[in-house]
Formats: structure tokens, C-alpha cells, sequence
């Protein structure tokens, strides 16, 4: 690439970057204001009401309240038993978390141990989970390559231009895994989670896109979780969490090759592209080449001195070429192509050009 090329691109994603940061300044800083006052006003509440309780006071209990959430304890409901966070499901999700590399964040090792495991974990899982993508990813590119192939056949019976048909094949093969991949899990995740739709597109495209915020994660809310079978009720968030992360799973992948064949279609043409640009400096060179750019001089056709200089080269024309006449008549007859008949034919050969 380029170094100015490299530039553009770089001060492109500057610009991108900065107005982002203008929108989201724009559009948050009033809800965060408006949580702070209403902070306030409830801590006045609370000491208003609670003469007993002083300030001081107020301040250590939400010194322990913030700790016991930075330990990773849910605060919406102080029950006398504990409810870990750290069961089966929740850490195989956040196992999952590790090596897709999302990091939703609102689970996390608190431990000096726990840290240094995470980090052993990550360094040998995040590369076995990336063979395991290019595995199925390249599999699920054949199938989609196959179904494209099939839907290309159908609009080609059809007589449709071939250009027109794999546009519409790709286009079409795009919305039916977006369909499978967007649009079925925002609905579960809506329905399951209670979260709103634009909550759970949210959710789905941060996900597979590998953000991870962390500000909305499945199975957080356990009583949400409480499936019931025939045979019995079971704790949904158990089953459910290795569910979504088989989600995720397969849509990274479906991503990776969507992505790879755009990027495929975008190469092949910037190598037309290019080829058609070579093709026109070609040409151009070529025309260039033969065209003649002198623009003559108004003032030569009156200059006298110029004039008898072209009747001069006139008439020394016509002498060398009475002369190479004879020369050449001799050269046929068996005669010598010696060095004053080769001048004779070039300065005739000029003359006609």
C-alpha cells in the first residue's frame, strides 16, 4: 500500500473516529447528568430521612457496595444465602467469552491465581478456537459457495444476465444468513431475556461482531431463565448460556466467510480495475506516441529566408533521386549495394515518408 495512500486511510478513520465521539458525547452526556442529580437527590432523601445515619456513614456503605460489585456479587438482592455467579454454566459461558475473544466484562476473575490461569487459558485457547473458526467457517463457505451456485443456475434458466445473477445470488445468500444469524436470535433473545428488540439487535451485532460491551449478557437475570419441561422444571440458564455460545460459534464463522468473499469480489475487481487502467495507459502512450504536437509558427510561412532554404532541399531531393535511379538500376543488374546507394535509399525512403 501506497504511503499516501496510507495516509487518506489513516486520516479517514480519524475523522470516523472523531465524529463518533461527537455523536455519542452528543447523544449520552445528557442521560449521565440527569443519573447524577438524581444520585444526589436520592442520597439527600436518604439522609433526610435517616437522621440517625450520617454522612460518613453513607459513604462506607457504598464503599462496600462498590467493592462487593467490583468482587463480582449481584447487589439487586441481598438474600441471607449466596448466590454465586461462579456456577457451571456461567463459567463455561465465560470460558467462551475468553477464547472468542469478546469479553463481555461482567464476569471476571477476581483472584491473583484466577488472573494468571485466564491468561495461560487465553494464550493456548484463543488460536485452538481460531483453527476451529477457519475450520468451519471453510465449511460453511463451501455450503454457502453450493447454494449460490444452485440460485445462479435458476436466474441463468431464466435468461438473465450473468452479472445481474450473482449479484442477486450474493445479495440473497446475505439475507438468508443474516436471517438465520440476526433476525431469529434477536427474537429469542427478546422473548427470553425480556429485553426490547432494539435491546437484543443490540445485543446480537455487538456479540458477533466481537465488541462485547457487557451491558447486556444472557442469563444475567436468572429468574428469566426458569424453563419447565414434561418431565420437570430445570434451571434454564444451565442449558441455555452453552446455546448461545454455540451461536456465536457458528455466526463468527458465517461473518468470516461473508467477509472473505466480499473481500474475494473486491480483489478481483481492483484487479480489473487495474488491468483497465493499464490497458488505457497503453493506449494513450501509444497515441501519444504517434501524434505529432508541433504547433507550427504563423511567421515561417512568410519568413523568405525559409522559404529558399525548403526550395533549396527541393531541388537537392530531385538531384539524389535522379541519381539513385541509376544506382539502383545497376544494383538490380547484379551490382553492389555499396554505402553512397544505402545513403541514396534512406534519404528517398525519407523523402516519401
Amino acid at each position: 500500500m501506497r504511503c499516501t495512500t496510507l495516509t487518506t486511510l489513516l486520516t479517514g478513520v480519524m475523522l470516523y473516529l472523531g465524529m463518533g465521539a461527537l455523536v455519542f458525547v452528543t447523544l449520552e452526556t445528557p442521560k449521565e447528568s440527569k443519573a447524577h442529580v438524581n444520585l444526589l437527590k436520592a442520597k439527600q432523601d436518604f439522609l433526610s430521612n435517616n437522621s440517625c445515619v450520617t454522612e460518613v456513614n453513607f459513604q462506607e456503605l457504598v464503599k462496600e457496595l462498590v467493592s462487593a460489585v467490583e468482587a463480582g456479587l449481584d447487589i439487586s438482592s441481598l438474600s441471607a444465602n449466596l448466590t454465586s455467579r461462579w456456577d457451571m454454566g456461567s463459567a463455561f459461558f465465560f470460558c467462551g467469552t475468553i477464547i472468542t475473544t469478546i469479553g463481555f466484562g461482567n464476569l471476571s476473575p477476581r483472584t491473583w491465581l484466577g488472573q494468571l490461569f485466564c491468561v495461560c487459558y487465553a494464550l493456548v485457547g484463543i488460536p485452538m478456537f481460531g483453527i476451529l473458526l477457519a475450520g468451519v467457517g471453510d465449511h460453511m463457505g463451501t455450503v454457502l459457495r453450493r447454494a449460490v451456485a444452485k440460485i445462479e443456475k435458476l436466474f441463468l434458466k431464466r435468461k438473465i444476465r450473468p452479472t445481474t445473477v450473482r449479484v442477486m445470488s450474493a445479495v440473497l445468500s446475505i439475507l438468508i444468513g443474516c436471517l438465520i444469524f440476526l433476525a431469529v436470535p434477536t427474537v429469542v433473545f427478546q422473548k427470553v431475556e425480556r429485553w426490547s428488540f432494539l435491546e437484543s439487535l443490540y445485543f446480537v451485532v455487538i456479540t458477533l461482531t466481537t465488541v462485547g460491551f457487557g451491558d447486556f449478557v444472557p442469563g444475567a437475570d436468572m429468574h428469566h431463565l426458569q424453563y419447565f419441561s414434561s418431565g420437570g422444571g430445570y434451571e434454564g440458564g444451565t442449558i441455555f448460556k452453552p446455546l448461545v455460545l454455540l451461536w456465536i460459534v457458528f455466526g463468527l464463522a458465517y461473518f468470516a466467510s461473508i467477509l472473505t468473499m466480499i473481500g474475494n469480489w473486491l480483489r478481483v475487481l481492483s484487479k480489473r480495475t487495474r488491468a483497465e487502467m493499464e490497458e488505457l495507459r497503453a493506449h494513450a502512450t501509444d497515441w501519444t506516441q504517434n501524434m505529432d504536437f508541433r504547433i507550427p509558427n504563423p511567421l515561417e510561412f512568410n519568413d523568405p529566408f525559409l522559404l529558399q532554404r525548403r526550395r533549396w532541399k527541393r531541388s537537392e531531393r530531385r538531384r539524389i533521386r535522379r541519381g539513385a535511379h541509376g544506382t539502383l538500376g545497376h544494383w538490380v543488374r547484379g551490382g553492389s549495394e555499396n554505402g553512397h546507394f544505402r545513403e541514396l535509399r534512406m534519404l528517398c525512403e525519407a523523402e516519401d515518408a
